[in-house]
């Protein structure tokens, strides 16, 4: 009996041993998979975000590794030879049969890849610190322009109107007041951390200074302001040295309306032009209308829109009249100039009062315009657009929604670039943006390359990465529009080129499909802001044609492709413009 004891208490003592080290053994496993997984995941996400590409050896951006190779019977110079190409007839519904081609439908695997790569990055936002003391005193130390105090913020009604960006990384006060003076503004006032505001009046109630501790975000120790409250300075020292100071621009000549004091209820006599755009300047008035010697500043309004511009010798013959005839008299005409000073009237953005139970997708191409549509979109209605993606430099330029989830339901549409039945089912309804692919193409490549901002270089343009990628995103570019086409509900296509030359009619168009009320001077008040901070810095000339014979042939298919796609829902085709290349 005890030696039957002993071997059973051996056996448990073994067991127990075994049992321990299989536990070791199973956690190291776990350990190294998941230490195995992260760098794949830290891999995937440095070689794809779309924030901060990964520069190859050539020093260029690193593209998609696979190749979409065409076989060239498929293509001739007309575009898709439709008697080669294979296609695969798509029943819908209300549409009935399309015609897609079999390249479309087998890359939607391999184009989802590419489109979480490329539209995926992350931003770290830095914790501000809690020394209010020290933070304080950095208020007049190091700043060029004079410190006032700290304010509280009205946010309903804003006396530093002009919203002149965001900056979550590099936001500090030298760089708010830089921009402020540029824009002609006396004070720059800086509010949680990263927000820049601009004015030429006050805020009217004063906090303490206490208050006002949030860090900016690009200066340690130094102070932005807090959580409705600003730290205001006086930029007036700035003005003089501000080498790029924007200037005042001539609009036209214009016939001027009888009740010329009661549109434009600000006036002086007696003033010349230079006199009369520094004080609608300093009025914070974006127009300076200058008729005979009088001088009125205003906005843009429905009762005169400026949209009929007149021939300029009208308003120099006026001028220059020294006879005092009646006709002349009576033929009143006034010169329009447009001030530094932002239109203010649409700057004014918030979310949703109500969570919307309906989504609606701003879907389109990367580099049809995406960004300068949500941009005009947001400041017609006065609602911040969403996004399926996080891009901290567009929260940095006024874009809040991008923080929100796409699903919040506080934003008045998303933007995505995503195609696929399962994706686009997900919306109720969608405006689907479409621009000339040889535009999109080149759009895309110099954000890439570039930034949002920049333009990619000769070497980008000689490099491999340009054939790789026209090969990956051209094909994308049509599947995109045939998807939506296909699977999307209520759908409202808008041409880039369109909304380009019918701005207003155009944006009017999408605000009611928003089921968005229409305000008129806001429209107006987004033509006069229409560029925003999103059009690219200067212009430059490109010294090579970037696509071959063979890309034109390519992407001429696909046009002819989306055209035929369009018009099977009963739709307008593609402009004119995109064919033949």
């Amino acid at each position: 009996m005890a030696k039957t004891f002993f071997s059973l208490q051996k056996f448990l003592r073994r067991a127990q041993c075994f049992l321990f080290f299989l536990t070791i053994a199973y956690l190291m496993t776990g350990s190294l998979l998941l230490l195995q997984r992260s760098y794949l995941v830290i891999q995937q996400t440095y070689r794809g975000t779309s924030g901060s590409q990964s520069p190859s050896a050539e020093g260029g951006v690193q593209f998609p590794e696979r190749k979409m190779v065409h076989n060239n019977i498929y293509w001739n110079p007309n575009g898709i030879s439709g008697a080669t190409l294979q296609t695969k007839q798509l029943l819908s519904q209300k549409y009935g049969v399309i015609d897609q081609p079999i390249w479309l439908i087998s890359r939607s695997s391999e184009l989802r890849q590419i489109r979480r790569r490329w539209f995926h990055n992350f931003v770290k936002n830095q914790e501000a610190s809690t020394d209010t003391t020290s933070k304080t005193m950095k208020h007049i130390q190091g700043n060029k322009g004079t410190y006032v105090g700290c304010f509280v913020e009205n946010q309903e009604k804003r006396t530093l109107t002009a919203t002149v960006f965001y900056d979550l990384r590099k936001m500090t006060a030298n760089h708010c007041q830089e921009a402020c003076a540029e824009r002609t503004y006396v004070y720059a006032g800086l509010a949680s951390g990263s927000e820049c505001y601009c004015g030429n009046s006050l805020p009217i109630k004063k906090a303490k200074e206490e208050e006002c501790n949030n860090e900016c975000k690009g200066e340690k120790g130094s102070i932005c302001g807090g959580v409705n409250r600003l730290s205001v300075f006086r930029s007036e020292e700035l003005k003089g040295s501000t080498k790029q100071r924007r200037n005042v621009t001539y609009r036209g000549c214009f016939r001027a309306p009888e009740n010329v004091s009661q549109i434009f209820p600000i006036s002086f006599p007696n003033l010349t032009v230079e006199m009369c755009s520094e004080f609608c300047s300093e009025k914070e008035y974006p127009l300076a209308i200058v008729r005979r010697t009088e001088c009125f500043c205003g906005y843009p309004t429905a009762q005169h829109n400026f949209h009929e511009r007149l021939n300029d010798s009208l308003c120099a013959r006026f001028l220059n009249d020294t006879t005092g005839l009646e006709a002349v008299k009576e033929n009143s005409y006034c010169s329009v100039y447009q001030t530094p000073i932002q239109d203010t009237r649409c700057t004014n953005r918030n979310f949703l009062p109500v969570k919307s139970k309906v989504f609606t997708a701003l879907s389109s191409f990367p580099g049809a315009g995406n960004t300068w549509v949500r941009h005009l979109i947001e400041h017609a209605t006065g609602y911040y657009t969403g996004s399926y993606y996080f891009d901290g430099t567009l929260y940095n330029k006024g874009f809040k929604g991008e923080k929100d989830h796409w699903r919040s339901g506080r934003t008045v549409c998303v933007k995505t670039h995503e195609s696929g039945k399962r994706e686009i089912e997900l919306y109720d309804s969608s405006i689907l943006l479409i621009r000339n692919p040889y535009k999109a193409l080149i759009a895309e490549f110099n954000r890439k390359c570039g930034g949002h901002l920049g333009y990619a270089t000769d070497r980008h343009w000689k490099s491999r990465e340009w054939p790789e990628f026209v090969n990956s995103y051209a094909s994308w570019w049509a599947s995109h529009a045939i998807d939506w086409l296909q699977y999307g509900k209520k759908l409202l296509v808008v041409h880039y080129e369109d909304l380009k030359m019918d701005l207003i009619g155009k944006l009017r168009q999408m605000v009611a499909f928003l089921n968005m009320p229409i305000n008129e001077d806001r429209l107006l008040c987004v033509e006069n802001n229409k560029d925003g901070n999103f059009k690219r810095l200067g212009s430059i000339q490109m010294t090579l044609e970037p696509f071959t014979q063979e890309m034109k042939n390519m992407i001429d298919g696909y046009i002819r492709t989306v055209d035929k796609a369009l018009k099977a829902r009963n739709l307008t085709g593609l402009p004119k413009e995109y064919m033949p290349r």
